[in-house]
């Protein structure tokens, strides 16, 4: 009789203990349901601070060009530094990020204009209005946006569009700054930018071929149009009336005029 109730104490002592362990695994589970569950608004949140950094640094490098600090970016997205670097781990990696979402954008609307409208005229004229109102032109990267002057004060030739990583000792006015020498180029940027080139190239070799674009008139010209025709002005309606009025006027000097 005492072995067994010795057996039936061992048995009722291990029952609860067994009943802890399982009540302890249970509210593991359950722990680690919820720490899944409170991670998930982190994530949402680091989302969410991600667009505001991005559409903090398309404001910040807009208005200020592609030197501004990260500094400017993180309090025009009210988030910490540190909370950009974690995302961006240069300046470099975010330029380039804008750079490339830019040139992308711009591609986008010079095919849309290319295939939507007959008229090679319409369709150079609606991809400039289209491509200054966005302003995407004050985004673009310093590959693209590159104007080149020969040695002895002359234009070069057409040539020179998809050239214009000119070789050491040509003369270039450069409408942004170059990216440093040590910062390698991304295969990806020279890919964006040739692709913006091209399509480009065949709206304003369309409009000169049909005889509305002035004959000296370039690639780059083009683009130069849709960086300088967007000024950054703090008033968004003073903005949109002067980049329109800005583009009439440019939009006139680019049309070939008949011969008197």
């Amino acid at each position: 009789m005492h072995v067994q109730d010795s057996r039936w104490s061992s048995a009722a002592a291990i029952a609860p203990a067994g009943a802890a362990v399982g009540a302890a695994m249970s509210a593991a589970t359950g722990n680690g349901r919820a720490d899944s569950a409170r991670t998930t608004p982190l994530r949402v949140d680091a989302q969410r601070n991600l667009e505001h950094v991005l559409r903090a640094a398309r404001e910040v490098f807009g208005e200020l060009g592609y030197g501004a600090p990260m500094e400017d970016v993180a309090r025009r997205a009210r988030v910490g530094v540190g909370t950009v670097y974690r995302r961006f781990p240069s300046k470099d990696v975010l330029v380039r990020r804008i750079a490339q979402e830019e040139t992308s954008r711009l591609t986008d609307q010079a095919r849309a204009a290319l295939g939507q409208e007959d008229e090679p005229w319409s369709a150079l004229s609606r991809f400039l209005r289209t491509s200054v109102a966005s302003g995407a032109g004050r985004l673009l990267p310093p590959q693209v946006l590159r104007v080149g002057v020969a040695e002895d004060g002359g234009a070069l030739d057409e040539a020179r569009v998809p050239q214009q990583r000119m070789q050491p000792g040509v003369g270039e006015l450069r409408l942004v700054p170059e990216q440093p020498a040590a910062v390698p180029a991304d295969p990806v940027d020279d890919a964006g930018a040739a692709a913006l080139l091209d399509v480009v190239g065949r709206l304003v070799e369309r409009a000169r071929a049909a005889g509305e674009l002035r004959a000296d008139v370039s690639v780059s010209d083009v683009l130069l149009v849709i960086a300088t025709a967007a000024p950054s002005l703090p008033d968004a309606a003073q903005q949109a009336a002067a980049s329109s009025r800005l583009l009439d006027i440019l939009l006139e000097g680019l049309r070939s005029r008949p011969q008197a």
